[in-house]
């Protein structure tokens, strides 16, 4: 996905994106002018923009005459723009590491996965291994992963190709077993990882077997 940024000219699409984030709501005529474009040129990018989830469209009601239509960021949208979620992040898992043993540093992350399963499992408990594979793809979307699970060779395979913990998991290693666990925590057997983005590689790839001694059938 393309991300926002000032360091150079920005294009229409960028100049509307910036414009929304400073204003919350705009009208096509706001934008068109802070753009510099027509408004048809603006209708185009915000039909655009909205089929990729990164803007949101009301309809406003007048006393007298017909609606009008305001457009917003999305909470993809502002995603987009630098935060400085990174740095705190490291400030306070730093201070808590300092201030507290390793194993309450590691049961405030296990406590973390069971609250992200524990909102999931009514709905996949039931599933079948492929369902709950498929939906377990679905909670980790959520997260913020990028994450396919493929049948190869006799063994399921999960592969993660976007990691939301990456910069963060860089100073805090204990950041990277969340997904490992939450894998485990949802498919109920054991898994195998061959491959880390933190260690350099392309992807986080997990597997098990075709046939994992649990209850889930496939």
């Amino acid at each position: 996905m393309k991300s926002v940024t000032s360091n150079h000219k920005q294009s229409t699409r960028d100049v509307i994106l910036h414009a929304l984030k400073n204003a919350s709501q705009l009208k096509v005529e706001d934008l068109a002018e802070a753009a510099d474009v027509s408004p048809v040129t603006v209708r185009h990018h915000l039909n655009a923009l909205q089929a990729d989830g990164l803007i949101m469209v009301d309809s406003v009601r007048r006393k007298v005459g017909r609606p009008y239509y305001v457009y917003s960021l999305s909470e993809e949208g502002h995603e987009l723009f630098p935060q400085k979620y990174v740095h705190l992040t490291n400030i306070l898992l730093d201070e808590m590491k300092m201030r507290l043993p390793q194993q309450t540093v590691d049961d405030i992350f296990g406590s973390a996965v069971e609250r992200i399963v524990a909102r999931h499992r009514g709905k996949f408990e039931t599933l079948s291994f492929e369902n709950r594979l498929t939906y377990l793809m679905d909670i980790l979307a959520d997260e913020g992963f990028l994450a396919r699970w493929e049948l190869i060779d006799g063994q399921y395979h999960i592969i993660e190709y976007s990691c939301p913990y990456l910069s963060v998991g860089a100073n805090h290693a204990e950041v990277c077993t969340l997904d490992k666990e939450l894998i485990v925590s949802v498919m109920q057997t054991p898994i195998q990882q061959h491959s880390c983005m933190l260690k350099g590689d392309d992807c986080c790839q997990f597997s098990i077997p075709a046939n994992p001694s649990s209850q889930n059938g496939k």
